[in-house]
């Protein structure tokens, strides 16, 4: 008999069960037009202790569907809440694993995109628009080089698919703990599909610790792009690092500094000797926020690099100093119109610049008798629309440039001197879930001997998010 109360009170409470496992999660904090629900189980529900008492068998069952509704949607909380938005970001995970008390969950998703493009009238010999690998050396003009394999190419590419795994635990002494790991198809050579990490971190009380993209990024000042590596003047680019994020004043303000593994790329990497770095760099920066939901901001970011040298003129190692300033914001001009913009200055910082990111010109030689070593100075700047006429439909234009100011005495190689990036883009949302975008994109690329070329490129994109 005890059995039958039970199933009768399961029956009479389903309707109200099955409407809250289908709970939906909207804050006016933190995303007051969107409604977010993802599919979402409990790992372990509340027992039902056994009785003969009809009506204590039905309050015991609310119970059970009350504590399993707010664990339900606490969690949709926790993820809503430490979503991070901005340049390559993921969407929010659409299937979450919860334990009864909401106290450890567990979230898993991705997105599947194909990209497809081709190169006209000039080329940019990689896989994503990049200036500086435009063909213009001095060796593409000397006889019997073919400068009709420099002008068409086409491309397909999925590799940029991802797949992220993320779980919040929330505890009395840390509070909310998030772990993140997520990675894609681009750690081998082009076409090979080779998984790569991108970011794997865990992240409490403001610090991080783990590899994540460079705190000297400013994700939300980059914009949408089909070209998977963006403005050749932005700088996003991933380190390990322990970094400290602090945000105060109603979140009006956002500080953070970070410790990172340097990269250093200077003429020696060419010659196979690679120097061993000693001191990590150190990245800062203060942000400004405003507006109703702080989705307009100003920041003003910093970077100080030591690195080592070894020259091999006077086989002997040295240190050099390096820094960056940068400016940069998105700030929503109105209700369908976004703009952003970034600005960078400094010497031997190519891993900040997407253009010159490996192109061993952090440190260079000066004169013709290489009797001293120099950081040397570059800059970058970039500024994009974006408009949403209607709907789901959004478009967005932007130019970016780049320049290195190399000694005199070096503009004889033949080094890179400046990089130019322009594109234009029309999205489409299918669905909250489907995207289809197209873009043209135009690009040069300046040696120091005078020596430029172009490139152009179409590229289609469908992109589907899980």
């Amino acid at each position: 008999m005890k059995n039958f109360y039970v199933l009768v009170a399961g029956f009479m409470l389903f309707a109200g069960m099955h409407a809250a496992s289908a709970q939906r999660y909207s804050r006016k904090d933190t995303a007051p037009k969107e409604e977010y629900s993802p599919m979402l189980y409990l790992i372990s529900v509340q027992d039902t202790e056994e009785t003969e008492d009809l009506s204590a068998a039905i309050q015991s069952m609310r119970e059970a569907a009350a504590l399993e509704r707010m664990a339900k949607e606490n969690a949709m909380m926790d993820y809503a809440e430490t979503h991070r938005t901005g340049f390559q970001q993921l969407e929010k995970p659409q299937f979450v694993l919860t334990s009864k008390n909401n106290k450890y969950s567990l979230a898993v998703g991705g997105m599947v995109a194909l990209r497809a493009g081709y190169d006209f009238n000039g080329i940019s010999d990689n896989i994503d628009f990049v200036p500086y690998d435009i063909p213009n050396d001095i060796l593409n003009y000397m006889p019997g080089y073919d400068e009709s394999n420099a002008k068409q190419k086409l491309m397909m590419d999925v590799s940029t698919s991802r797949i992220f795994v993320k779980s919040i635990a929330n505890t009395r002494g840390l509070g909310r703990i998030q772990l993140f790991m997520d990675m894609d198809f681009r750690g081998g050579s082009e076409g090979s599909y080779t998984p790569r990490l991108r970011s794997a971190y865990v992240s409490f009380l403001g610090f991080t610790f783990g590899r994540d993209i460079t705190t000297f990024c400013d994700l939300q000042a980059g914009p949408s792009t089909v070209d998977f590596r963006g403005p050749n003047s932005y700088n996003f680019n991933f380190a390990t690092m322990i970094r400290y994020e602090k945000r105060f004043a109603r979140n009006h303000f956002t500080v953070g500094i970070a410790a990172e593994m340097p990269s250093v790329n200077t003429i020696n990497d060419l010659m196979g000797y690679k120097q061993l770095q000693r001191v990590p760099d150190v990245p800062a920066y203060v942000q400004f926020a405003w507006g109703k939901n702080r989705d307009s901001h100003i920041r003003a970011s910093g970077v100080l690099r030591t690195m080592y040298f070894h020259d091999k003129y006077k086989d002997k190692g040295i240190s050099l100093f390096g820094w960056g300033a940068q400016v940069s914001g998105r700030i929503r001009i109105a209700r369908p119109v976004v703009l952003f913009m970034s600005g960078v200055y400094g010497e031997g910082i190519t891993p900040y610049i997407q253009d010159l990111t490996g192109s061993n010109l952090d440190l260079a030689y000066e004169g013709l008798d290489r009797d001293k070593v120099r950081a040397v100075p570059m800059w970058g700047w970039q500024a994009a629309v974006q408009v949403n006429p209607v709907g789901r439909l959004f478009i967005c234009g932007g130019y970016s440039d780049v320049r290195v100011e190399h000694e005199r005495s070096n503009e004889v190689l033949g080094l890179y001197k400046r990089g130019e990036y322009m594109f234009g883009n029309v999205s489409y949302m299918l669905t909250p879930s489907c995207k289809i975008a197209g873009e043209f994109l135009y690009g040069t690329r300046k040696n120091t001997i005078g020596i430029k070329n172009h490139a152009n490129r179409v590229n289609l994109m469908v992109q589907y998010n899980f």
